[in-house]
């Protein structure tokens, strides 16, 4: 099983640091997990009458919640978009993800914050961008995707687009590109004195990871063909196999020296070694690969080729995957509650990052977030009164 940790206080390279991130779906709940298993302190503010997701989780799974304080306030009370503004006074960073010109609809734009806080960076991240003809359209991952001509290129030849579950355009385009943002407009704080507004376009993202691809179509190296390269199942000796147990290894044997390895143990004809390269050879070289890797079950090839440099996987699931021999070794998944899920990446060799956990009570206490934010008891029982904060029942209980 995974290693247990135990949760402690906040460490990691961004402790000290504070994030207000305004509640919503997809990569900027991401980005706040990142940034407070960094070490950031994040308080989400979750709109008092917004829409449940379509996916709704048991507190102990709910991963946009962990490693957050969380306040519940009516941002179209003037009251409660005030409180908002008072916090971004003392806060480094603000993270939101709603479309164009919302958070300006509530007095909470750019302009309105960095005028109280003209040291804070301020992220926004939406699928088109904050201008531009498509910028206030609803979307997806799929969506950005197929704006970006990433979709496209994604699937086997002859075969529809394939979706990517949602890594690339939420997750990789969306929040890593917004986590690389606010950390590079926090380095040029340091000189400057100045925060910035981050406009991170989900479909842009994207498009930046798919950078090299452009690169080798450019060059002549890369064929707007879906499925016919060498990284995109193209190449025999980069795809999946189903094994004889009807589960699947992944080839990845670009370099001539580690293709030899696995022809030797495979094996395949030296025909195919000789001409790996030759895309004339290539039905042939597939037919053989499939004919030889269904001879065995997944587990066979891995005990066969684990100890080669022949670039050979056995295809584990997510499940799987937590209990591989090397993740075990590594505590690469580990245990907060009764979730299990991988640890905090990448690692640091001083500043240790910090496994988020579910809030507990005394941190998702009005009174005691709004306290270290300056705002005395007597404040919050104001807001409180006004409805702008919104508490279960008392101020004793969480929000």
């Amino acid at each position: 099983m995974s290693a247990e940790v135990a949760l402690q206080a906040k460490t990691g390279p961004l402790a000290g640091l504070t994030v207000i991130e305004m509640a919503g779906l997809g990569p900027v709940p991401l980005a706040g997990l990142i940034l407070s298993e960094m070490g950031a302190e994040v308080l989400r503010i979750e709109r008092a009458g917004s829409s449940q997701p379509f996916l709704t989780l048991p507190d102990d799974y709910d991963i946009d919640c962990h490693g957050r304080s969380i306040l519940r306030v009516d941002l179209k009370r003037r009251e409660g978009a005030e409180l908002v503004l008072r916090l971004a006074e003392k806060a480094d960073m603000l993270v939101e993800g709603f479309r164009p010109d919302v958070m300006e609809r509530l007095g909470l734009g750019p302009d309105a914050v960095l005028a109280r806080n003209p040291a804070l960076v301020y992220g926004r991240m939406t699928g088109f961008g904050q201008d531009g003809p498509l910028s206030g359209r609803a979307g997806h991952d799929i969506t950005y995707l197929a704006y970006s001509g990433v979709l496209h290129a994604i699937g086997q030849q002859g075969g529809r687009p394939i979706p990517p579950l949602n890594l690339v355009a939420d997750y990789g385009g969306g929040a890593m590109m917004l986590v690389a943002g606010a950390l590079a407009a926090l380095f040029e704080r340091s000189r400057s004195g100045k925060g910035q507004v981050i406009d991170a376009a989900m479909t842009e993202g994207a498009s930046m990871l798919a950078t090299p691809l452009h690169a080798l179509m450019a060059a002549g190296l890369w064929s707007d063909t879906r499925g016919a390269n060498l990284l995109d199942s193209g190449a025999p000796f980069y795809d999946t196999y189903e094994t004889a147990d009807a589960r699947h290894v992944a080839v990845g044997c670009l370099e001539p020296r580690f293709f030899a390895e696995f022809a030797r143990l495979l094996p395949l004809d030296q025909i195919f070694v000789r001409g790996q390269y030759d895309r004339n050879l290539w039905p042939q070289m597939r037919a053989a690969i499939v004919d030889r890797v269904g001879q065995k079950s997944r587990d066979d090839w891995d005990r066969l080729f684990a100890a080669t440099d022949a670039c050979v996987a056995p295809v584990l699931s997510l499940r799987e995957a937590r209990d591989h021999p090397h993740n075990r070794a590594r505590n690469a998944f580990l245990k907060s509650g009764a979730l299990e899920r991988p640890a905090p990446a990448p690692r640091f060799s001083r500043s240790r990052p910090t496994l988020a956990a579910m809030p507990a009570d005394h941190d998702c206490q009005a009174v005691t977030v709004l306290a270290r934010f300056g705002l005395s008891e007597s404040e919050t029982e104001a807001l409180v009164k006004s409805g702008a904060l919104l508490v279960k029942s008392g101020l004793s209980n969480p929000v």
